[in-house]
């Protein structure tokens, strides 16, 4: 029997397709609603194929939102933010997959988003969405703002670092690798087959707005700079970030594998590759499609105190959707792996 009566708010993107996909599979949850005003009255399969013969559900319209235990938010960019009070009369509970509530100082949406936020009042009681930083929080929360897919690949690989204040606060080189499902499921030139295909495009490589999250939860007691690019390549689903860290002074291996243990050890979404031999020595997003991983690995330079920090996700998991339900886990006391306890496919 179902304990939480949960409905998606924008669900006819990839996100809001995969959260739908998850929480159909959810022993604890029933789907009561989906919108789309695009596809309203229209089965949700025709979108989201993947869904034939699972589901009968279809779109409503957000202006037929019923009330619900929780409420998931997969809407634009600047949709949330303007709407927020309507939305918590539908849900005790609630959780945000864009950038709306994300950043804690409002301000910072004028800077990195170019608006003034319409609800600042309302940015302290969201919970940064990131569980492996903030399970604390989740328990007792009403409100989380899922992290960016970008932010989340890199802060999680750079967090023991600068929360142990072992590298140069300054110099920190972040440079992912995304696929095009990133970009949504609006098309534009950029996404036109001839022009996506086979491409390696630097598409940021400066001022994206995920480095907003980076700052604010890798700054403990002093300032630091995140010099961070972001390329397109030519895969659908994952994120690989490849981060540079100065150390203040070189660490063993051993020592950064502690390092990692200590942080991360008990983590049920938390691995360390790190081979010897083989194809698969570090991270690979291929591995990891459909999966809530992050895989997390490094290389020390044997000619300078850099060290390489390699991590990836995929973006629709771990950066959306499945960190989204594995908050739901938390703030509900469920086991936080229900649901998500996919380990992926290979060969794939």
């Amino acid at each position: 029997m179902a304990e939480l009566k949960a409905s998606i708010a924008g669900g006819s993107g990839y996100a809001g397709g995969e959260l739908l996909r998850l929480l159909l599979f959810h022993p604890r949850i029933e789907i009561n609603q989906v919108t789309s005003e695009q596809f309203a009255g229209k089965f949700v399969y025709r979108v989201h194929p993947n869904l034939r013969k699972v589901t009968q559900l279809k779109f409503s319209r957000l202006a037929e939102l019923e009330p619900c235990d929780v409420l998931f938010l997969s809407l634009p960019h600047g949709t949330s933010m303007k709407n927020i009070e309507m939305y918590k009369k539908m849900a005790p509970k609630i959780i945000d997959l864009s950038g709306d509530f994300r950043l804690k100082n409002p301000a910072d949406y004028e800077k990195w988003y170019n608006c003034r936020h319409p609800a600042p009042e309302m940015l302290e009681k969201f919970v940064y969405g990131i569980p492996e930083l903030h399970r604390a929080e989740m328990k007792h929360a009403s409100f989380i703002s899922s992290a960016g897919c970008n932010a989340t690949v890199t802060i999680l690989a750079l967090y023991p670092f600068f929360k142990n204040n072992l590298v140069d606060a300054a110099r920190t080189v972040v440079e992912v690798k995304v696929g095009s499902s990133e970009g949504g499921n609006k098309a534009n030139e950029g996404s036109h087959h001839p022009e996506r295909s086979g491409c390696v495009r630097s598409y940021k490589s400066t001022g994206h707005r995920h480095i907003a999250e980076m700052l604010q939860e890798l700054s403990f007691s002093n300032p630091i700079q995140i010099h961070f690019s972001a390329t397109a390549i030519d895969i659908i689903r994952g994120t690989l970030a490849t981060s540079h860290v100065f150390l203040k002074e070189n660490l063993a291996e051993k020592d950064i594998w502690k390092l990692f243990r200590d942080f991360y050890g008990k983590e049920p979404f938390i691995r360390i590759v790190k081979d010897r031999e083989g194809i698969y020595r570090y991270p690979e997003p291929k591995l990891l499609a459909g999966t809530n991983y992050c895989d997390i690995g490094f290389e020390s330079d044997p000619h300078s105190n850099r060290l390489v920090v390699i991590s990836a996700i995929d973006n629709l998991m771990k950066g959306a959707a499945g960190q989204a339900l594995q908050a739901l886990n938390i703030m509900h006391g469920f086991d936080e792996t229900t649901g998500l306890d996919f380990p992926g496919l290979h060969p794939v």
